[in-house]
């Protein structure tokens, strides 16, 4: 069938400040090296569904550049990676009023394509998967939605949306964040015999026609809240059961800790794959040189230059430096955009981490400043502490992108 994807570019992204506050969520850099949207255009890359649309409207920017500098098919093939940016029109002047919304104001665009089903997919999970499966069960049990769905366990269901599955993979009911309720009791997956529920992944297959006309009613402006229950009343809808590695990348906590669970010995979640990669923007640069420095359990992305003491347990990005007689410990630095010698500065310390410094539990944001002798731990500090240059939240202290810590300060 004649497929298109479309990823959703995300909202103003609240609860990843001050990592959302110059950049789109799936813009945000993981893993040392990509950007949370290099997942779902990887997966729909590696599923075969190379029509892909990406909605955008909060701080699009740096998401167009590294879509337009990554994703560039031949000119011999019908693939594409277009980005749809909100717009006012003759017919709408106000801007995405929901996942729904977006969806609602693009259509038109997607309809160039004649496409029989639409893949709607999210811009900030960490998954592998393969949607030519989703779209076979979707074929095979002629539904007119289907629901991509992870078994989750009661400590996690009640803040998640829930699907009560019947027979045939059939959605019969969905409660968006049930909590801790008799309510969830009734909502128990009766397919396995420890507790589990199923939570949406966010993740749908419509049936072109069908999402035409659930779109119609321009007050439905989610999917979740308002499409999916509308749909569960009125068509088929089933259940995907999905058993691999998934987490939305929704808060700082999440964030810090999906990226650490990385560095494992034999992580959940890995970019090893040779058989489904992860593609990212090639920038050319050199291989990391390490001058002294204990490593354990970290990944370095290329172009760093480490002289520090000692890295443990942390994500080292893309053109790092690391000063002699430095400790990180358990912390994300994503690195720099460029090299110093590369643009000079006028005042200030260097981009990159000073001599002597300690860093734990923290997020180092692209092209920060940190001086020398600087101590930063979000220890003593009370979550939801914000300023200029750094927030805690989730027990980590994130310091944001292009701030200065001047020599000696401490955090």
């Amino acid at each position: 069938m004649n497929t298109v994807a479309v990823i959703m570019g995300g909202g103003a992204g609240t609860r990843l400040q001050p990592l959302t506050r110059d950049r789109a969520k799936p813009a945000v850099p993981i893993a040392g090296k990509y950007r949370l949207v290099d997942i779902p255009i990887s997966n729909c890359i590696n599923s075969h569904l190379r029509k892909i649309y990406l909605l955008t409207q909060y701080n699009s920017v740096s998401l167009h550049e590294h879509v337009a500098n990554t994703y560039q098919f031949d000119q011999f093939h019908r693939g594409f990676v277009r980005i749809l940016a909100a717009q006012q029109t003759p017919d709408s002047e106000s801007w995405y009023a929901g996942t729904a919304d977006a969806v609602r104001k693009s259509f038109r665009y997607f309809m160039d394509e004649s496409p029989d089903l639409i893949v709607i997919l999210s811009g900030d999970q960490l998954y592998r998967m393969d949607f030519r499966k989703v779209i076979e069960q979707h074929i095979a049990n002629r539904a007119d939605v289907t629901i991509a769905t992870k078994p989750v366990p009661r400590a996690e269901a009640g803040s998640l949306g829930i699907m009560h599955v019947g027979d045939g993979n059939r959605i019969i009911r969905f409660v968006e964040k049930p909590g801790n309720t008799p309510q969830l009791d009734e909502l128990r997956a009766p397919m396995y015999s420890e507790e589990r529920y199923l939570a949406s992944m966010g993740i749908y297959i419509f049936n072109r026609k069908i999402l035409e006309g659930l779109l119609g009613d321009p007050k439905l402006a989610d999917f979740g809240k308002h499409i999916i229950p509308n749909a569960i009343d009125k068509y088929n809808v089933c259940s995907f059961i999905f058993d691999g590695y998934w987490k939305d990348i929704g808060t700082i906590g999440s964030f810090w800790e999906a990226n650490l669970e990385l560095t494992a010995p034999r992580p959940p979640f890995t970019f090893y794959d040779p058989l489904s990669p992860v593609f990212t923007h090639m920038r050319y640069l050199p291989a990391t040189k390490i001058n002294c420095c204990d490593l354990n359990r970290t990944l370095l992305a290329e172009g760093c230059i480490i002289s520090g003491h000692r890295i443990l347990h942390s994500i080292v990005g893309v053109r790092a430096t690391v000063g002699e007689g430095t400790v990180i410990e358990h912390s994300i630095l994503m690195g720099a955009d460029f090299y110093d010698f590369e643009r000079p500065v006028d005042q200030g310390p260097p981009v990159g981490i000073g001599r002597d410094c300690f860093i734990r539990n923290a997020i180092i944001d692209k092209n920060a400043r940190i001086g020398d002798g600087v101590y930063i731990t979000p220890d003593g500090k009370p979550d939801d502490t914000v300023t200029p240059v750094y927030t805690v939240r989730d027990g980590v202290i994130v310091i944001a992108k292009g701030a200065v810590v001047p020599p000696g300060t401490r955090l």
